[in-house]
């Protein structure tokens, strides 16, 4: 028996979308959800860690991919911009008030999918999974990189970056469900070369995506992310036609 392509795979019913972590990929991954989205298919839920969290969360919120595109073609790093002393180089006042402007709706529960981002909480030392509340708060939370951000605050919790534990930002994903993972693959400067948290999960429903060979974009070099988000959205179509292999699909960017 053949193995499916990704596009087959997703006719097969309904499924989560899950994004990983990974500093300024946020680009690629609202291309790739472009890409999805224009196909036809639409996840019933949606998680993510860091990046993964910002695009699945503002998909969740109501933002539409135009918004989106036009929200990332026009980023600045003024925009948030905002260092102040504390645990971390910037403060996120500017950074949450963008999430603001663009959402919608305020709460996870209000959201048009099932949100469930992961975070880390620094009391506990251990991922968390944020289902109601601040959508913004939550979105926040998760993108608060370690030395970049000062950390979050939601009830009375103080939270950090989902990727610290979570790269893969499936922690929220519901057990038996059929999920569709989209892989950043570039390494983050202190991920280990061979890191297992580099791989995309092996599970039972799990199917992941990785785009190779895309630009790098950092808050110095934002002008590559939308090279990097045209790019991304070609290759997700590409691979829409790929076989799944191994719970994989593998393309390069082009």
């Amino acid at each position: 028996m053949s193995t499916p392509t990704l596009r087959a795979w997703l006719h097969e019913g309904p499924f989560t979308l899950a994004m990983s972590s990974g500093f300024f990929g946020f680009y690629v991954h609202a291309g790739a959800l472009t890409a999805l989205v224009d196909a036809g298919f639409s996840p019933e839920a949606a998680t993510g860690s860091s990046a993964g969290a910002l695009v699945t969360g503002l998909y969740a919120g109501g933002v539409s991919l135009d918004a989106m595109r036009e929200r990332l073609a026009t980023l600045r790093r003024e925009n948030f911009w905002d260092p102040a002393p504390g645990a971390g180089l910037l403060r996120g006042r500017r950074f949450r008030a963008m999430l603001d402007a663009l959402l919608p709706v305020t709460e996870i529960e209000r959201a048009r999918v099932a949100y469930a981002p992961s975070v880390f909480d620094l009391r506990a030392r251990q991922t968390t999974v944020l289902r109601e509340g601040s959508l913004a708060g939550a979105i926040h939370a998760s993108c608060a990189l370690p030395v970049l951000f000062h950390p979050v605050a939601l009830g009375g919790r103080l939270y950090s970056d989902g990727g610290i534990a979570d790269r893969p930002g499936i922690a929220g994903t519901k057990e038996g469900a059929r999920v569709l993972y989209h892989h950043l693959a570039s390494r983050s400067p202190w991920r280990r070369v061979g890191s297992m948290s580099m791989r995309v999960p092996r599970r039972a429903g799990l199917v992941g995506v990785s785009i190779e060979a895309l630009p790098r974009v950092n808050p110095f070099a934002l002008h590559r992310g939308m090279v990097a988000f045209a790019m991304a959205e070609r290759a997700m179509r590409r691979a829409l036609d790929e076989r799944v292999r191994e719970g994989e699909v593998k393309v390069e960017a082009g």
